[in-house]
């Protein structure tokens, strides 16, 4: 461990909670970003031994709350600002592939690190003097840039790793050692649930793109079929995006072009569900863009459309809609023609027609909106 790296948390929190009590280790990615010069995100903590025990008298110390997960050995420490976890070194057995482990407690710091996913995140320093232990090839690996499973079952016992392996490969800027990139695309997904991939795959998109979602193609083909990470269009997306976009969505919208049933399968919300298969149609859109001969036109193209649709859509008339035309308000409101007289659907008639006269120039103020509006309501059909 180089000079300085554990001095640099002496005074974090969590741990001057834990400080003096044996058995105490910080391990995975807060090691790795340490090694690497880069601030840790959060810092893991596992205890040779029982974590319960250790998490109650740090709670003291903090003048926190304690809650307990006793079915996995697991405790959290919440004081203020303060939240931080403590485990149990613990080993894990896969009773089938992409089934959930089963967790047997009472293990040694190095049977605990034997149970990670790749040697760059299994490394642990002892809280109390500074030791490291590692697995083989964990420094090594580091300092090459190499992602390496542990074993060759490892993407067979969880499959989510392979999203794991793309997450890391592009948050770190490493690749994947030549046997681990073998194993990953000849990797099962037959025992992977639905739910565990689209979780990992969530976390996939809020790493750096297009780096994760080519990473995903390159050592995952088959995870996400169809999926085509070209780095210009994704990047293209992203730089004509607005502040109120998804990103995440984006993202993934101009690389895949999945049904809904598989959408639903993997978790996501109906909402983002909307998303993706409006981003779906964007060539669709685009085709009816071209058509369109006037901001009106493009508002009736776009206006029920989510924005990402419009940013994939792409061209002049889909950038000026999501810079100009959507924020576009007629002078006058529903309430002005109650005011005059209308009711039931005639005012949405004549709000979209005034919205319309706007865009187009031919009803700049008020008073032109407002007589575009009942003359758009006097042309309605009669009701009933």
């Amino acid at each position: 461990m180089p000079p300085g790296i554990l001095e640099r948390l002496r005074d974090a929190p969590a741990l001057r909670a834990v400080a003096g009590e044996p058995g105490v280790w910080l391990v995975g990615g807060a090691v790795r970003d340490l090694l690497l010069g880069r601030e840790p995100r959060e810092l893991d903590l596992v205890v040779e031994g029982d974590a319960l025990d250790v998490a109650r008298r740090a709670a003291e110390r903090a003048g926190g709350e304690l809650t307990v997960h006793q079915r996995f050995g697991t405790a959290t420490v919440e004081a203020g600002d303060l939240v931080f976890d403590l485990a149990s070194a613990r080993r894990e057995r896969y009773p089938g592939p992409g089934a959930l482990p089963e967790v047997e407690p009472g293990a040694t710091i190095a049977e605990d690190l034997a149970r990670r996913d790749f040697t760059v995140n299994a490394i642990a320093v002892a809280v109390a003097d500074g030791r490291v232990e590692a697995v083989p090839h964990a420094r090594d690996d580091l300092e090459a840039g190499l992602l390496r499973v542990l074993h060759d079952r490892s993407f067979t016992d969880d499959p989510t790793r392979l999203l794991r392996l793309a997450r890391y490969a592009a948050r770190l800027g490493f690749t994947a050692e030549p046997h681990t990139a073998a194993l990953a695309e000849q990797a099962d997904m037959a025992g992977i649930s639905g739910d565990r991939m689209g979780a990992e795959l969530r976390l996939l998109l809020e790493e750096p793109q297009p780096a994760a979602l080519q990473a995903l193609a390159r050592y995952a083909p088959r995870l996400l079929p169809g999926l085509h990470a070209d780095p210009d269009r994704i990047l293209a997306a992203l730089a004509a995006a607005p502040d109120d976009a998804r990103r995440d969505l984006l993202a993934l919208a101009a690389a895949w072009r999945p049904d809904d049933a598989m959408l639903e399968a993997l978790g996501f919300t109906a909402a983002d569900r909307r998303i993706l298969a409006a981003a779906a149609r964007a060539p669709e859109l685009r085709a009816a863009l071209d058509r369109a001969t006037a901001p009106s036109a493009v508002r009736r193209v776009l206006r029920r459309e989510p924005v990402e649709a419009a940013v994939l859509a792409g061209g002049e008339k889909a950038a000026r809609w999501i810079a100009e035309w959507r924020h576009a308000r007629p002078a006058i409101t529903g309430s002005d023609l109650l005011a005059a007289g209308l009711e039931g659907p005639a005012v949405g008639a004549g709000l979209e027609a005034a919205a319309e006269a706007q865009l187009d120039g031919r009803a700049p103020e008020r008073e032109s909106q407002l007589a575009v509006a009942l003359d758009a309501a006097r042309r309605l059909p009669p009701r009933g």
